[in-house]
């Protein structure tokens, strides 16, 4: 092994562990970011991402342990670092790009399972190679800081704590700091500067590997100069509105008629601001229905709670139609709250809780006549705000003949999908269930409650409406209600397994949505689709 002058200096050794480790940690849950826009934040991603990360460590260590003891040259170990870094800094440039071309390749090629495969490809094809060369780290440190067996259990303790340290803290930064202040692109280039830096300074010391030194910092500032938009939905132009939060990544899109909230680059309507203030022709109409089964015509107050605001398209809606009902709403995203009275003209006196909704009602003693849940987002669907303990918390806010209304916004077909399980589930507590499915999209709204006359109860103040096309919307509401039969499913707080059914409806949608594409592509091949798709 050459002498190295640096590396008499243990300090340095172990913050090359330090920094490691908290690159490691940084990769993983910028990869979490990197993906959700795409492929959701579900368990199943995070699972994925987990997974590929210690396929990629260990595989790094095995190799990282081998080489130390054939070849312990420390050279080496920083040119793997450095390039480790190179390869986290075009993350950013080129890390979308893949996404999406792997996407469309599985696609065509993958019947079930579609996110998992999709999510797992990426994963291995963007974050395996660096993590696997950190995974280098450990063991190849571990030969170069043993001098003696004396001491060395307390030099390979001191190279694990800091490894764990340097994790903690590339935990908590990412997510709490740079992720909501500066976005997805720039935590990698900061994280991919830090081993840059770290392997230059052990270069420049030792004189050595000077020039592709040079060539790695060209290379990481080139990545910093186009890699640093935050756009995940680069194909859009003029948008109100990107960015993240600690939760979300939020686009803002306005058109003439309508400003639109989405959390999804792909997909998904999450809110949605009619500027001419009237109905929006999606499932916020049909659950206006709930007022009127709480009688909000021949009461003189009603209180409405919304669990899961957005920004407040629901909330906006009830006040304009009913004067006689107070409003409150719980979001846990801050950023979305802020978003609501920038871009969607949310009243300032609707006040806003930033909290979880089944956190909020444990904390909360008060009833509610309507109770508006409306948590479910594509396959993002927290299991806590879906169980039977759930809506049994629910059901004791609300107050007499008070009804509660659900969005289900993934519609299923099959047996057993996850809007059965939901029915069943909020069938088990309350006596009173209807469905009706919303027209032109995937969402189904749910209404219950304990009231055996919610319907009669409806129709009759729907008679006193003034409103001509709030009442024809009603009425199409009416006709369209089923009653539901509930059946043998289940979900509870110990097993609620919402990710892998809301799993199957999306695969089943993106096979309903590329059928007559996949039919193009297997009897014109790749050139008929593209000359479909000019």
């Amino acid at each position: 092994m050459a002498e190295r002058p640096i590396l008499k200096n243990k300090w340095y050794l172990y913050l090359t562990e330090f920094f490691a480790g908290m690159s490691v940690m940084a990769a993983e849950l910028g990869a979490s970011r990197l993906l959700a826009p795409y492929f959701s934040s579900s368990q199943i991603v995070w699972t994925i991402i987990i997974g590929t990360i210690m396929i990629a460590m260990a595989l790094g260590n095995i190799y990282g342990g081998r080489t130390a003891d054939r070849s312990p040259e420390p050279d080496r170990l920083y040119k793997r670092i450095a390039v480790a870094g190179i390869w986290l800094a075009a993350i950013p440039v080129a890390g979308k790009y893949v996404i999406l071309g792997i996407s469309a390749v599985l696609i065509f090629s993958v019947n079930q399972n579609f996110l998992i495969w999709a999510a797992f490809a990426a994963c291995m094809v963007i974050f395996v190679f660096p993590l696997f060369l950190l995974g280098t780290v450990t063991p190849s440190l571990v030969k170069y800081t043993v001098d003696s067996l004396d001491d060395n259990g307390k030099t390979v303790g001191m190279l694990n704590a800091a490894n764990t340290i340097g994790s903690i803290i590339g935990t908590f930064v990412p997510t709490f700091v740079t992720i909501p202040s500066v976005g997805t692109s720039v935590t990698f280039l900061i994280f991919a500067g830090i081993l840059l830096l770290l392997a230059a300074v052990y270069f420049v010391s030792s004189r050595t590997n000077l020039v592709r030194t040079g060539i790695g910092g060209a290379l990481f500032l080139a990545c910093c100069l186009t890699g640093r938009s935050d756009s995940f939905a680069f194909w859009e132009e003029d948008l109100a509105y990107e960015g993240e939060s600690v939760y979300n990544y939020l686009q803002v899109k306005e058109s003439e008629e309508s400003v639109v909230l989405s959390t999804n680059v792909l997909f998904g309507v999450q809110s949605i601001l009619m500027k001419n203030g009237g109905l929006t022709g999606m499932y916020y109409d049909y659950a206006l229905a709930a007022p009127y089964m709480a009688g909000v015509r021949e009461k003189d107050h009603l209180d409405l709670l919304i669990l899961g605001m957005g920004t407040g398209t629901y909330a906006a809606q009830c006040r304009n139609y009913f004067d006689n009902l107070s409003v409150e709403g719980v979001e846990i995203d801050e950023k979305i709250t802020a978003l609501s009275r920038t871009y969607f003209r949310l009243p300032e006196d609707i006040p806003v809780t930033a909290y979880d909704g089944r956190a909020f009602l444990n904390a909360d003693d008060r009833k509610y006549d309507v109770i508006m849940v409306d948590a479910y987002q594509d396959i993002t669907i927290p299991f806590q705000m879906s169980s039977v303990e759930f809506f049994t918390l629910v059901r004791n806010h609300l107050a007499d003949g008070g009804v509660m209304v659900v969005n289900m916004n993934m519609r299923g077909q099959k047996e057993g999908n996850i809007n059965q399980y939901l029915a069943d589930t909020i069938s088990a507590v309350f006596s009173e269930v209807y469905t009706v499915d919303v027209a032109g999209s995937t969402n189904r709204e749910l209404f219950a409650s304990n009231e055996g006359a919610m319907l009669d109860v409806m129709e009759q103040n729907v008679r006193l409406e003034d409103s001509a096309e709030l009442a024809q919307m009603m009425e199409q509401v009416a006709v369209s209600l089923e009653k539901y039969e509930a059946g043998p499913y289940r979900m509870t707080d110990d097993q609620a397994p919402v990710e892998l059914l809301g799993m199957q409806v999306i695969d089943d949608l993106i096979a309903d949505e590329v059928a007559y594409y996949k039919d193009i592509y297997e009897e014109e091949g790749i050139p008929g689709l593209l000359e479909r798709l000019q």
